[in-house]
C-alpha cells in the first residue's frame, strides 16, 4: 500500500508539535514570558504538568519521577498552586480559559483529593466558563475513587497509556498491566461520563511481532476507543538514559517498523476510524478530532493533534511549555529549582525562543502539511523548497500545483520528512530526534 524508500526515512526528524522545536530553545528572559501573559487576551488553553508516576517505564522520555515520597509530591503541589496564583494574576481581565489538559507523568499518581484541590484552584484563579477538560491516565493506578473525581470535575476526554497488550513486550519496556486492568479502567471512565477515550499504542517495541501489534489493535477496537495514537517507539538512550535497560538488538528494524505502521493504518481505516495523519485515528461522528479533521480545523500543539483553536497555550508545572504567536517558553525542568522559583513568586519560564515572522510562516506551513496534508507555500518558499522536495516529487509522494504542495496518499508516512524541508534550524545529523516512521 505504501511505497518503501529507506533513504527518505534514514534521517531522524522532529514530531513538530511546535516550530521552532524545543531543541532550539535557549536561555529566555523571564520578562518576555511575563509580557506575553499580560497580553494574552481572549480564549486561552491551560496545560498542567504532573511529573509523577507510580512506576517509571523503561521507554518513557517524559519529565517524570516516582511518586513514592509523599513529602516531595506535596512540595511540588504547593509550588504548582503558587504558580497558578501568580500566572493568573498577570493575565488581563478579558482572558477566558476554554480548555484544560492534565498530563505528565501520570496525573492519577496524585491522591484524588489533591487533584480536586488543584482543579478548584484553577477555577478559582482563572475565568473558566465551562471549559473542556482532558486528562492522561495510567491504568495501573486507576481506582474507583479516581473515577468519582473525574465525574465530579466533569472531565469529558481521557487518554490511557496502553502501549501494548502483549505481556512479553510489556515486560521488556517495564509497563506490565493486565487486560482486566485496562477493561476495568475503561468501564469506570465510561460510567464517569468520559465521552472521548484515547488509547496510546506503540509499534517498534522490543520483541514485538506483527501478530502482537494486530492483537493490540483488535483489542483496542473491541474496547471501544474513540481515538488512537499509534506511536513508533523512539529508542534514543543517548537522550533518555533509562532506555539503556532495553536491549536494542531485540528491536524491529526500519523495514519492520514501516510494515507495522502500514498495517496499523490499514487496520484502523478499514474498521471504522478516520486517519489523522498516518499514525492517529478517530471515529467519525463520535469523536471531535475526526470532526475537526473533516472540517479542516485540525491543529497541532504540544499535546499532538488537537481540535483546540486557541493560539495561546499556557503551561503550568515543571518543564511545561507555553505557546504564544510570538513566543515559545518552557518552565524550569528541574523539579527542585522549579519549586524554589515558584515559592519566590517568580514566573518559572526560563528557556524558549522568540518567533520571528519567518518562523511563524514556516510553522503554519508545517502544521498545514501535518494536519491537512497540503499547504500554500507562496513564491518565496516555493523557490526554496523545489530542490529539497525533488526526491518526494519524483517518486509520486507529493505534488506541487501552482503554489500548493500536497502530500499524496502514498506519501503519508513521509509527512514529517517532507515537513523538515521547511525547517531552517535542522542540522544534517538530526541526532536529537526519532525515526520518521
Amino acid at each position: 500500500m505504501w511505497p518503501y524508500y529507506p533513504d527518505l526515512l534514514a534521517t531522524p526528524v522532529p514530531r513538530y508539535t511546535s516550530y521552532p522545536t524545543a531543541a532550539e530553545f535557549g536561555d529566555l528572559d523571564p520578562d518576555h514570558y511575563r509580557q506575553a501573559l499580560r497580553h494574552a487576551e481572549g480564549d486561552v488553553s491551560l496545560y498542567i504538568h504532573i511529573p509523577f508516576c507510580e512506576k517509571i517505564c523503561f521507554y518513557c522520555g517524559c519529565n517524570t519521577a516516582a511518586a513514592g515520597r509523599r513529602q516531595r509530591l506535596e512540595s511540588y503541589l504547593d509550588a504548582l498552586h503558587r504558580e497558578i496564583v501568580h500566572v493568573a494574576s498577570l493575565l488581563p481581565p478579558s482572558t477566558r480559559v476554554r480548555r484544560i489538559a492534565f498530563g505528565g507523568g501520570s496525573p492519577n499518581a496524585l491522591d484524588p483529593d489533591d487533584f480536586q484541590r488543584l482543579v478548584d484552584a484553577l477555577f478559582f484563579n482563572f475565568a473558566s466558563p465551562n471549559p473542556t477538560i482532558s486528562i492522561e491516565l495510567d491504568p495501573r493506578t486507576m481506582t474507583r475513587e479516581w473515577a468519582a473525581a473525574i465525574n465530579r470535575v466533569g472531565i469529558e476526554r481521557a487518554s490511557l497509556g496502553v502501549q501494548t497488550f502483549a505481556t512479553h513486550c510489556q515486560e521488556a519496556i517495564g509497563r506490565v498491566q493486565s487486560e482486566d486492568c485496562i477493561v476495568q479502567t475503561v468501564d469506570w471512565l465510561r460510567d464517569a461520563g468520559v465521552t472521548s477515550l484515547n488509547f496510546d499504542l506503540m509499534y517498534g517495541l522490543p520483541g514485538q511481532s506483527m501478530h502482537d501489534l494486530e492483537d493490540s489493535l483488535q483489542r483496542t477496537r473491541v474496547l471501544g476507543a474513540d481515538r488512537v495514537a499509534l506511536f513508533g517507539y523512539a529508542h534514543v538512550p543517548h537522550i533518555v538514559p533509562r532506555q539503556k535497560v532495553i536491549d536494542d538488538n531485540n528491536l524491529p528494524d526500519q523495514r519492520q517498523r514501516f510494515a507495522m505502521a502500514e498495517m496499523g493504518y490499514a487496520y484502523f481505516v478499514t474498521h471504522g476510524y478516520a486517519s489523522i495523519g498516518f499514525d492517529h485515528f478517530a471515529r467519525p461522528g463520535s469523536d471531535p478530532l475526526a470532526s475537526a479533521a473533516f472540517r479542516g480545523k485540525l491543529r497541532r500543539n504540544f499535546q499532538g493533534f488537537t481540535d483546540d483553536s486557541s493560539d495561546i497555550l499556557i503551561g503550568l508545572g515543571t518543564s511545561a511549555i507555553s505557546s504564544f504567536p510570538h513566543l515559545l517558553a518552557q518552565n524550569e525542568k528541574n523539579s527542585g529549582r522549579y519549586r524554589m522559583i515558584a515559592s519566590q513568586h517568580h514566573v518559572a519560564a526560563n528557556r524558549g525562543i522568540r518567533r520571528t515572522a519567518d518562523d511563524r510562516y514556516r510553522a503554519a506551513v508545517i502544521e498545514q502539511l501535518l494536519c491537512q496534508g497540503r499547504a500554500q507555500l507562496g513564491a518565496c518558499l516555493m523557490n526554496e523548497a523545489r530542490e529539497r522536495l525533488s526526491p518526494f516529487l519524483e517518486r509520486g509522494l507529493a505534488l506541487i500545483d501552482r503554489q500548493w504542495l500536497e502530500i499524496l496518499p502514498g506519501g503519508l508516512p513521509y509527512a514529517r520528512s517532507i515537513a523538515v524541508t521547511f525547517d531552517t534550524y535542522r542540522q544534517p545529523n538530526g541526532r536529537k530526534f526519532s525515526s520518521a516512521v
